[in-house]
């Protein structure tokens, strides 16, 4: 509903069927009748009709878990009463468990500070809280939106906490685990796929052999790392800004508000949250969001190693590689019949190229701290919740519908091993480089296979030729 088509011109509010009336400090606006929220939400709506998405669900859950908890410290100091703050928690739960979210319709385009969305959650907590109290939606009493759900608070101090809180829970909840499954296939994989020894291409030409188990360690060791540096840059983010109001000084706040909170977070979350070190750090910058977020983009950049290795190992099927057998799930052209694509593979890709580019609006978004608060908080908090969601669930669409029914086509791999030129580094110890060198440019202009001139130019007897030719011994260090 656009808000604005419903005001009159001498500033009352038109009579609409289907809507209430509410008010802010700048007069009355009108609301959906049903709608959980009120008057700042509504003049929000109107004002920033850009994108069509929100803050998505973890910011939301992120704000109702800070407004419940804020309540329960604010009860517990003496500041709220009893009903009150049983009223508000029971609201903000309904928030953080996602019962509310079609109540949450603020543009993720709007105010720098995130003021809107704080409000927006204000409000509806507000709403709820007073429903269940006996009263009506838009009589702001018992319960009051600013007074006494955003008691102790700023949205300069809410919303980067929420940021830091949805980020570390959706790490913690949905890509390190994420992660951890794809780590698990490939090391299974690794090991199942030992003892097939294969060329290796270094510059896409023919290398000397390594074994597709060897590949795959190095792929699962490239995700064990991200998860360390995962878990290095998680630790700034369990820092909370709450308790620095709204310049970082804690004006307006009890004393103990901010650490007592973080506490009550961290029990819920059983994550171990705490009160940021430094409140004007904690809301001029998004340090700590930078940091993850190039954390992310090297995981990213990673899986986009090892996702386009594998789609073209398996590349073909008749004169690709071939080396893999890609699961089939669907079929691959609108023209080809039969051809199929390595789908799950690229949808993958474009799910990390994306993060990547959303690593740089996130890092160009930093830049906008200005004095006491950073004013592109939405954005940055959009960028960053998304980078998380893409990589997990591509991730594990990779592990289950790919990785999980990945096979090797043995035959074709080691009929490619006779034919390789690069066999012949293991003739390098007993006959020297340059005639070594010498004999793969006469095995290539011939067309024979090194194993064959070696042979017939006795450079070395059979069984000296057989042992220095063997492909698995080349995969180890002094072979």
């Amino acid at each position: 509903m656009d808000t604005d088509e419903h005001r009159c011109q001498d500033g009352d509010v038109a009579d609409v069927p289907g809507t209430r009336v509410e008010r802010d400090t700048m007069g009355e606006m009108r609301v959906p009748a049903e709608a959980q929220y009120g008057a700042q939400t509504a003049r929000a709506v109107a004002n920033f009709p850009i994108s069509g998405r929100g803050i998505g669900r973890a910011m939301i859950r992120a704000l109702g878990l800070i407004k419940g908890a804020a309540s329960e410290v604010n009860r517990e100091l003496g500041l709220l009463d009893e009903r009150r703050a049983g009223a508000i928690a029971a609201a903000a739960e309904e928030v953080a468990d996602g019962t509310l979210d079609a109540h949450f319709p603020v543009d993720v385009f709007q105010t720098g500070s995130g003021t809107s969305s704080n409000m927006n959650a204000n409000e509806v907590i507000a709403n709820r809280a007073n429903v269940a109290l006996g009263s009506k939606l838009g009589a702001n009493e018992p319960v009051h939106p600013n007074d006494h759900v955003n008691l102790g608070q700023s949205s300069n101090d809410v919303f980067p906490a929420a940021i830091h809180l949805a980020a570390e829970c959706e790490l913690s909840e949905r890509l390190a685990p994420a992660l951890e499954r794809l780590r698990d296939e490939l090391l299974e994989k690794s090991r199942r796929f030992d003892d097939v020894v294969k060329i290796g291409r270094t510059h896409l030409q023919d290398a000397t052999p390594i074994r597709l188990g060897q590949e795959f360690s190095g792929y699962a060791a490239q995700i064990d790392a991200g998860l360390e540096r995962l878990a290095a840059a998680r630790e700034h983010l369990r820092e909370l800004a709450l308790g620095g109001t709204a310049v970082g000084t804690g004006a307006g706040a009890h004393p103990e508000f901010g650490r007592r909170v973080a506490e009550k977070l961290a029990a819920r979350t059983r994550l171990p949250f705490r009160e940021a070190r430094n409140h004007f750090a904690a809301q001029a910058a998004q340090d700590a969001a930078v940091q993850q977020s190039g954390t992310l983009r090297t995981v990213a950049i990673s899986l986009i190693k090892i996702a386009d290795d594998i789609r073209w190992l398996g590349s073909g099927p008749r004169v690709g590689l071939g080396e893999l057998r890609l699961p089939a799930v669907q079929p691959g052209s609108s023209m080809m019949p039969g051809k199929v694509n390595p789908v799950i593979a690229e949808a993958l890709l474009m799910a990390c190229v994306q993060v990547v580019g959303n690593d740089a609006a996130i890092a160009l978004a930093a830049q906008y701290g200005r004095f006491e608060l950073h004013t592109m908080l939405p954005l940055v908090a959009r960028n960053l919740l998304e980078q998380i969601a893409l990589l997990a669930a591509a991730t594990d669409n990779f592990t289950r519908k790919l990785l999980a029914g990945l096979e090797v086509d043995r035959e074709r791999i080691a009929a490619r091993n006779e034919q390789s030129l690069a066999l012949a580094t293991g003739l390098v110890p007993l006959i020297g480089y340059e005639r070594a060198a010498a004999l793969v440019r006469e095995a290539w202009e011939t067309g024979r296979t090194v194993r064959e001139v070696a042979v017939a130019r006795h450079v070395a007897s059979p069984e000296e030729i057989g042992r220095a030719l063997d492909p698995r011994g080349q995969t180890e260090p002094g072979r």
